[in-house]
């Protein structure tokens, strides 16, 4: 194991990263010869080599977003801005005649505060966590990012935090270990005792022994020298008592682990139809562990989840459009012992109880092709038909609210042309994406505005 972790840290820092070097220009630079104060550039869906301060990005604003699961187990993205006096620096170009000054804290494990200063010409500008990104953190959906060098190696926040690995020995190999430690002790007091008793022996006994010669004996029964005599009995009772030892009791219970993974693997009860997988023992280390679990820890409800949103239903100016049912919903009926269906049908009566012009269609059928994250159905709505409500106007600001509020940044293929929406979450790009389908499109966002294309007078769409 010990010799598996120093493999992947070699694998690690021989990563390559883009740096700042000398004659102004990007070089390729594995990250072990990173040194603090380099200034590197970052691409997209890779990894921080170092502790850096955000200098800035593709993005005008300065922004981008970081993935830190393998700090905090989070999936959701974390938004970081740079300095507004840093921002201009988008080009690798511009770093040439670029010198500032950091001061900041020491290097300390705690991976949401940060306290420094950067002076840059006669400005002195404060620095806080939104301007840090940490080594093991990866960048996504950002283009690329530049950032200096503040902390490396065993300084970096994650390796202040790094733990050793917990051991993966079953409770049967650990007191197998016990007993043989036990074992070894008993032998070696055996032989340390039996060692003295013949050294002791020898100087005693021996020159009465005429049958031996005691005058003219070889060192292992000579009685002028007892104490070579019982060291070489101890190496010897240490050979002949080596039995004691059952080394091989470790084999048989190798041998028995691996049988009992086959057992696994052939085991008629373990097989799941519904995904036609069968059980497969990957290892053999912890067969004897199975079915010994007595606690569950778990920290809150989103460890369990997907994480996945999807607009179904929304309440505007007192009223409810929607008449989707949702996964909770059909979950609690099928817990009840009720029929999904009768829910939706019944959400159906309830919308045309209401006045409402709903054309109920059957579930997966919508007469247009999913779109991910958004799931409402209501003809009131869709299609252009809020128009023609009571209340317009409460409808088109209900729709521009979500077009305008939140983080999200739009990122067009260019291959396609099909625009997708890059959020901190899964809430803000289900919000967009229902603002899209109502007609209301998030095109663009810069420093100081954020640009939508929504339905004009005449029904042709307009920026905003």
């Amino acid at each position: 194991m010990f010799a598996c972790v120093l493999l992947q840290d070699k694998e690690i820092n021989s990563r390559k990263v883009m740096v700042h070097g000398k004659d102004g220009k990007f070089e390729v630079r594995e990250w072990k010869k990173l040194r603090v104060g380099d200034v590197v550039k970052v691409e997209k869906d890779s990894f921080f080599p170092a502790d850096l301060i955000l200098l800035s990005s593709s993005y005008p604003d300065g922004i981008c977003y970081v993935e830190t699961m393998n700090l905090d187990g989070e999936t959701n993205l974390k938004l970081k801005r740079s300095l507004e006096r840093t921002v201009e620096l988008d080009e690798e170009s511009e770093f040439g005649n670029f010198q500032a000054q950091i001061k900041c804290e020491d290097p300390n494990p705690n991976l949401y505060t940060f306290v420094g200063n950067l002076e840059y010409g006669e400005e002195i500008m404060p620095l806080g966590p939104q301007q840090v990104l940490l080594r093991d953190s990866k960048l996504r959906n950002t283009p690329y990012v530049f950032g200096v060098v503040i902390f490396t190696g065993h300084e970096t926040k994650v390796m202040q935090n790094a733990t050793d690995p917990p051991s993966k020995r079953s409770r049967v190999e650990r007191r197998m270990d016990s007993i043989i430690y036990f074992l070894f002790t008993i032998l070696v007091l055996i032989s340390v005792i039996g060692s003295i008793a013949f050294g002791v022996r020898t100087k005693v006994s021996t020159p009465s022994w005429w049958y031996i010669r005691p005058d003219d004996t070889d060192m292992k029964y000579d009685p002028k020298n007892p104490g070579l005599a019982g060291l070489l009995h101890l190496v010897t009772a240490l050979i002949l008592y080596g039995y004691l030892i059952p080394i091989s009791l470790y084999v048989s219970i190798e041998i028995v682990k691996v049988l009992q993974a086959q057992f696994i693997n052939n085991d008629r009860k373990m097989y799941h139809a519904e995904t036609d997988r069968p059980a497969h023992a990957h290892t053999s280390n912890l067969n004897e562990e199975l079915g010994q679990v007595d606690t569950i820890l778990s920290d809150k409800t989103g460890t369990l989840t997907c994480n996945q949103m999807e607009f179904v239903k929304c309440s505007i100016a007192g009223v409810a459009y929607g008449c989707g049912v949702t996964e909770v919903e059909r979950a609690t009926a099928r817990r009840l012992g009720k029929d999904p269906q009768m829910l939706e049908e019944s959400a159906t009566e309830e919308d045309r109880s209401m006045g409402a012009s709903i054309e109920m269609m059957p579930m997966g059928h919508t007469g247009r092709l999913p779109v991910k994250g958004f799931n409402f159905k209501d003809e009131r709505l869709m299609e252009g038909q809020w128009i023609n409500q009571p209340n317009p106007e409460v409808l088109q600001m209900f729709f521009r609210i979500l077009a305008v509020c939140h983080t999200a940044i739009p990122d067009e293929d260019d291959v396609t042309g099909m625009v997708t929406y890059e959020a901190e979450s899964p809430d803000e790009a289900a919000f967009v994406v229902a603002a899209r389908e109502f007609g209301f499109e998030f095109m663009k966002r810069t420093q100081s505005s954020v640009v939508i294309q929504e339905p004009g007078p005449n029904g042709n769409p307009i920026q905003r």
